[in-house]
């Protein structure tokens, strides 16, 4: 069992305060939820794990089986298993998206893999996800739906196979088909072995996994933590009594 434990953790943006002391522990085989009112900190976390130097850590830790993680650079945090799923994915003229993609599972692998065992896995994934098998020869999201770009991180997740897996709103501007062919492709990659934490601002994808924990984070701290059913509950009332 591999575990992310982030404790007391504050992060600053341009010298204000954004997480106020956060809390949490992911163990593999896990999937958590975080949710809370837009401008919160939620995605400061996830940038803020994955090494976004725009984001300050001014206080506490994150370890990654006794590894410090703010030590690490940002390539080294993807090598150690740590993947972030991006809310609004780049476009990124000139590189095509399966050149994209092989490089960056070589670059998590000694030993280079051979073009045509990653074709094999690329069509395989593109094919589970219900893309447009076009789609891995233009060039990086230039051109992408919303949809398209979304089911593109799972893609690269699901080739990645990262420890950890940080999906910021990977469910944001999804229509009903789109959020379940999105959370099909989650459960196929999950197991035992890895771990997702997903921000999420509305219980349909939810619906669709088997989330372990949910946790509400207000004004940069998580305020509640409990099982599934606490998603429920916020989509009925809301978060106004988090907020006191």
């Amino acid at each position: 069992m591999s575990t992310l434990k982030i404790e007391n953790l504050h992060v600053s943006i341009d010298d204000r305060e954004i997480l106020k002391g956060i809390d949490l522990t992911i163990n593999t085989g896990e999937i958590h939820a975080l949710m809370g009112p837009n401008g919160n900190g939620k995605s400061t976390l996830l940038s803020a794990i994955m090494g976004n130097p725009k984001y300050q850590v001014t206080k506490g830790s994150i370890y990654l089986d006794g590894q410090n993680v703010l030590e690490m650079t940002v390539d080294e945090r993807s090598k150690a298993g740590i993947f972030l799923g991006m809310q609004y994915p780049q476009e990124i003229p000139g590189v095509v998206t399966s050149d994209f993609l092989r490089a960056a599972l070589n670059a998590h692998q000694e030993k280079p893999v051979s073009l045509f065992k990653f074709i094999k896995e690329l069509d395989k994934n593109i094919a589970d996800l219900k893309m447009d098998e076009n789609l891995a020869h233009r060039y990086l999201n230039e051109g992408f739906s919303g949809g398209e770009k979304k089911r593109n991180e799972i893609l690269q997740m699901k080739l990645l196979k990262p420890k950890f897996a940080l999906l910021d709103e990977i469910d944001s501007g999804l229509d009903v088909d789109a959020i379940k062919i999105v959370s099909k492709g989650i459960e196929m990659f999950k197991n035992d072995d890895n771990a997702v934490l997903i921000i999420t601002h509305n219980t349909r994808i939810l619906n669709h996994l088997k989330v372990d924990y949910v946790h509400v984070l207000v004004n940069g701290q998580i305020v509640k933590t409990s099982t599934a059913e606490l998603a429920e509950q916020i989509e009925e009332t809301g978060y106004a009594q988090y907020k006191k």
